[in-house]
């Protein structure tokens, strides 16, 4: 079995070291700093809880690791592949912080092993569904990617609830946003290009929010009009959180945001994820539009209730680890998303979870 070390114990965390270690074909050791949460861990012969607090040092820890996956806050990232690059260790992550990216693809330059970030949703699946729909074209015209991590049962103003990081999702919201308009690679804000739209017969908003496009704006930077990522949620988000951040001024206070946000807006599992690619571009004379959409949903793993962000989250970077390990990708150096190939990643025993579209 390959060695496998997951740092983070929160639920995508677990759900990485449940899915890898019911496979059967690797044996995961957990870090965390939180005793409690160690403590909890699925009991499995396969998943060896370890303690690991902030400040120390992870490599003695990676000995013998056929990779390390973070699944930590995005600020932890760049620290974590140093110890995977200085071990010899691949590395895979699910972060959407764009300068967190940007450092271990400095990394990756003289790496021995691969560092393949933004394996997640989106960033993540997203860069490798667009990529498949985009092959075939002869010229490409737009490429929109449209994801969701909403609650199946909004109850308040915001339409929303917490499914995942809230330092995630401020961070989305804050950072400027890379996009492709006229051609020309550029930044836009977060929360502006609003936007509404139906999708699977549900009605939807969607606005600019930061790092779902992971590295594609420049894989495809000069042979696209137009590229651009935006988060669904439902209609009246926007200009709530508008209010939050600029009007109240929240966005220069995010330890306070993330209180406010924490303190009122209850956490569920009975969530769902929606995921709508449209590229469109020129075949044979023709404008032609194709589309990836799917909505995913929450499940019962290993006797545990997982929510659909759990569930699409973990199968993707779980999906990508297989893939590296089949030596079916790079083993050295940067890897991006895009470089996956969709019918590879759907066929994979993880990546299944993505194979029910509406249409690919």
């Amino acid at each position: 079995m390959q060695k496998i070390a997951v740092v983070g114990a929160g639920r995508i965390g677990v759900t990485i070291a449940s899915l890898l270690a019911h496979s059967g074909d690797y044996r995961v050791q957990v870090l965390d700093p939180n005793a409690q949460a160690l403590a909890a861990l699925p009991q499995h012969p396969a998943i060896v809880p370890a303690l690991l607090a902030p400040d120390d040092d992870v490599r003695p820890l990676l000995e013998g690791a056929f990779a390390l996956l973070g699944a930590v806050p995005f600020h932890q990232m760049a620290r974590l592949a140093q110890a995977a690059v200085a071990v010899g260790a691949h590395y895979l992550d699910l972060t959407e912080d764009v300068a967190s990216t940007q450092a271990i693809q400095a990394l990756a330059a003289d790496a021995r092993t691969a560092l393949i970030p933004q394996c997640g949703l989106a960033p993540g699946f997203v860069s490798i569904a667009a990529a498949h729909l985009c092959q075939g074209f002869d010229s490409l015209d737009t490429v929109h990617l449209r994801v969701g991590a909403l609650p199946r049962f909004p109850d308040n103003a915001l339409g929303y609830q917490l499914s995942w990081s809230t330092e995630g999702v401020i961070n989305e919201y804050c950072q400027p946003c890379e996009a492709i308009a006229e051609g020309r690679l550029q930044t836009v804000p977060a929360l502006q290009g609003l936007e509404q739209l139906r999708v699977l017969g549900q009605d939807y908003e969607a606005f600019n929010t930061s790092g779902g496009l992971g590295s594609l704006a420049h894989s495809l930077q000069g042979r696209v009009r137009e590229l651009n990522y935006k988060t669904l949620r439902y209609p009246g988000h926007a200009r709530l959180m508008r209010f939050l951040l600029d009007e109240l001024r929240l966005r220069d206070d995010r330890a306070l945001l993330r209180q406010v946000l924490e303190g009122a807006l209850p956490a569920t599992e009975q969530d769902v994820v929606v995921v709508f690619i449209s590229v469109s571009g020129r075949q044979g004379g023709r404008l032609l539009q194709r589309n990836y959409a799917q909505e995913i949903f929450g499940t019962t793993l290993h006797g545990r209730r997982i929510s659909a962000i759990q569930n699409s989250t973990a199968s993707s970077i779980c999906a990508v680890l297989d893939l590296l390990a089949q030596r079916q990708l790079p083993n050295a150096g940067l890897v991006r998303q895009e470089a996956v190939a969709l019918p590879a990643f759907l066929a994979n025993r993880f990546g299944a979870v993505y194979a029910n579209s509406a249409c690919v």
